[in-house]
């Protein structure tokens, strides 16, 4: 067995992204939590409020010989809309920004080149913010797992579930 991998990836509501990258085969663990910012330790009322500069944020612990990095950017890339300006769906604000942050320059390498491969595949510019990851905040305990607690929950079915749905039919081979 090989040592795991961290990846931090930015797509809108962390929820949305928890809950599909779960699915896949060699995805050990998914935090939900926030990076990006300038504040120590931030709420997540502050972080929705805009005070704090953080972006919603997964934090994915995986096995690299199971499931490769590029392999989860385009999983990421699927997933989200990576051309809307601080903006997923029906959340807005600098905080549901689509950001990849990367742990070292071989993943930094790895995503320019997967945005440069996929540019040309969308209408508009990939937005994608592109930086170091500094510091990861876990959020706080309610958010973790929250549609695996709360399946049913409206946001959950009308947001989830699609991108759970297009996980499926695009990336059938990387599930678990």
């Amino acid at each position: 067995m090989s040592e795991t991998e961290t990846a931090t990836l930015a797509g809108g509501c962390f929820w949305c992204i928890e809950a599909a990258l779960k699915e896949l085969r060699g995805v050990d663990r998914v935090t939900s939590g926030y990076a990006g910012g300038h504040v120590d330790d931030p709420s997540y009322e502050a972080v929705c409020r805009g005070e704090t500069g953080h972006a919603e944020v997964v934090q994915v612990e995986f096995d690299p010989d199971a499931i490769g990095y590029r392999d989860l950017l385009e999983v990421f890339f699927t997933i989200h809309d990576p051309t809307t300006l601080n903006r997923q769906g029906p959340d807005v604000g600098s905080q549901y920004r689509s950001a990849v942050y990367y742990h070292d320059d071989a993943q930094r390498e790895t995503v320019e080149a997967v945005i440069d491969e996929l540019e040309p595949l969308y209408d508009d510019e990939i937005v994608t913010e592109v930086a170091p990851l500094e510091t990861f905040y876990p959020a706080e305990e309610y958010h973790q797992d929250y549609f695996e607690k709360h399946p049913n929950d409206t946001y959950c079915t009308v947001n989830i579930n699609p991108k759970l749905s297009k996980l499926r039919e695009k990336h059938a081979e990387l599930l678990a």
